[in-house]
């Protein structure tokens, strides 16, 4: 399946009903842990507005609220939307793409994202969303599904996704073929260094990243600069990437819009 966001969305309004189960179930009891571990990076505190991108149905959403911070959740599928508006009223829920965020420039104070970067088309495009929506000095978290830097490790969580997973899926899951796409694309997700320079190329700064589960999960962090001139210097290099650049009476385009091979 293709990563276009109208076919995410339809995979994910399928699962939504035993979403929350089926993270439990296929995880071996790990993402409350998971979970946990994404908090206590994101530290929310009183008064601070918080986004979690990929709220699905809210799960984190509602940790980070117990903080005191006001948190919006949002989503690319209504499906997980209306299971997350049902759970959690003490949470605003909006309908949106993560690659064109529907909330203004310098809004939040902490930016999060779980188990969702992977599904976006686009995840620079994604990234460079959630850079615009941080306010200088904004905070990151990143936690997704990677790469066990140990080669019996992977091997052994590359048995599980391929021979385990499809069977508990095929069991308990009303959708199990969304959990082969689930298996292609932690696969073809890249190495934890790869993402950590993709989080630098969109602005962040103090990036870092720290394994979990052995690697079969990593938290990745980083920051939006507060001074003015580490921004302007960010907007740019941005807009140099973007700009056309004639030559000999020709337009190059750039390549952020060149066709995907």
């Amino acid at each position: 399946m293709d990563k276009e966001p109208d076919e995410v969305a339809d995979m994910f309004d399928g699962v939504a009903k035993r979403y929350d189960f089926m993270n439990n179930l296929l995880s071996g009891g790990n993402a409350p842990l998971w979970r946990f571990a994404t908090v206590k990076a994101v530290d929310p505190q009183p008064g601070e507005r918080v986004l979690d991108i990929a709220a699905g149905t809210g799960t984190s959403s509602a940790s980070f609220a117990r903080s005191g911070a006001t948190v919006v959740g949002v989503d690319i599928s209504e499906g997980m939307l209306e299971e997350a508006r049902r759970k959690h009223q003490n949470v605003e829920f909006v309908l949106g793409d993560a690659e064109k965020l529907p909330f203004h420039t310098d809004e939040f104070d902490a930016v999060t994202i779980s188990f969702g970067l992977r599904n976006v088309n686009d995840p620079r495009k994604a990234l460079d969303e959630m850079y615009r929506v941080l306010k200088p000095g904004g905070r990151l978290v990143i936690c997704e599904f990677s790469r066990p830097p140990l080669a019996i490790t992977r091997a052994g969580y590359f048995a599980y996704l391929k021979y385990v997973m499809p069977t508990l899926a095929s069991a308990a899951s009303s959708n199990p073929e969304a959990y082969s796409y689930l298996e292609e694309t932690i696969k073809n997700w890249p190495e934890q260094g790869t993402l950590s320079q993709w989080i630098r190329a969109a602005g962040f700064t103090r990036v870092a990243y720290r394994n979990l589960t052995a690697g079969v999960v990593a938290l990745h962090r980083g920051r939006k600069p507060q001074d003015a001139t580490v921004l302007a210097s960010v907007e740019r290099r941005k807009d140099a990437m973007t700009r056309p650049v004639p030559i000999q009476g020709t337009t190059v385009i750039p390549a952020t819009e060149l066709p995907k091979p």
